[in-house]
C-alpha cells in the first residue's frame, strides 16, 4: 500500500517481444545489506540478488487490520488458491488506501504459491460464516468469489522510509532488469513492527 508507494499486488507489466528487455521480477526475501543505492536480498528461493534502488525510491510498510475491515465498497488485493469446491481461498488480503482505488484491477495469475491468483477488486458483498468471511468481488466486470479464513493476514499500506530498509527486514518488491542485467527497483514494501509483507 511521493504518496503511497507501490505494493506488490499489481499485475506484471507487458513482457513485449523477445527483443525487448526481460520482464519484471517479483522478489520476496530478507535484506542482507544496504549500501547507498545498492541492496542485497536473500530471496525466498535461496539465491542472493543484488538490487539497484531508484533515486526517488518509494518505501511502504504495512499495518494490520481485522477481517471486519474488509467491508463492502473496499478495494482490495487478495492472493488466493483454488479450493475443492471451486471457491478461491485467500492467502492474504491487502485493503488499498482510498487514494489507490483501482490499482492493478483484475484477476490474474500470481506467484505466491504455484497455484495462486491475485484479484484486485471492489468488495460487492461480505458474508460471515463458520469458516471465515465470504467475499464477492468485482473487477472489470468479472465477478470472483473468495473465502477469507479467520487466520489469514489482513493489512493495509502505510508510508515508510529508506531508513526502514535494514538487514534482517523482510521485503516484497518488483525489480525491472536493465539491458546490462542490473535489477532496478522503484518501490519496496518492507516489514516493520512485526508486520511482514504477506503478498
Amino acid at each position: 500500500m511521493a504518496g503511497l508507494p507501490f505494493l506488490g499486488a499489481l499485475p506484471a507489466l507487458a513482457q513485449g517481444t523477445a527483443a525487448q528487455a526481460a520482464p519484471p521480477r517479483r522478489i520476496r526475501g530478507i535484506i542482507q545489506s544496504v549500501s547507498g543505492r545498492e541492496m542485497v536480498v536473500a530471496t525466498r528461493e535461496g539465491p542472493m540478488v543484488n538490487l539497484r534502488l531508484g533515486d526517488n525510491l518509494g518505501v511502504s510498510a504495512l499495518r494490520r487490520l481485522s477481517l471486519s475491515d474488509v467491508a463492502p465498497g473496499s478495494f482490495i488485493g487478495t492472493a488466493a488458491e483454488p479450493g475443492p469446491d471451486g471457491v478461491w481461498r485467500a492467502l492474504e488480503v491487502l485493503v488499498f488506501p482510498e487514494a489507490m482505488r483501482g490499482t492493478g484491477e483484475g484477476h490474474f495469475a500470481w506467484d505466491l504459491t504455484p497455484s495462486s491468483s491475485m484479484t484486485n477488486a471492489t468488495v460487492d458483498s461480505a458474508v460471515e460464516g463458520n469458516d471465515g468471511r465470504s467475499l464477492t468481488l468485482t473487477a472489470r466486470g468479472q465477478q470472483v468469489k473468495v473465502l477469507v479464513p479467520p487466520d489469514v493476514p489482513v493489512v493495509t499500506l502505510i508510508p515508510a522510509a529508506a531508513e526502514d530498509l535494514k538487514p534482517g527486514a523482510q521485503v516484497f518488491l518488483t525489480a525491472v532488469p536493465a539491458a546490462d542485467g542490473t535489477l532496478n527497483v522503484a518501490r519496496v514494501t518492507v516489514s516493520r513492527d512485526g508486520v511482514v509483507p504477506p503478498m
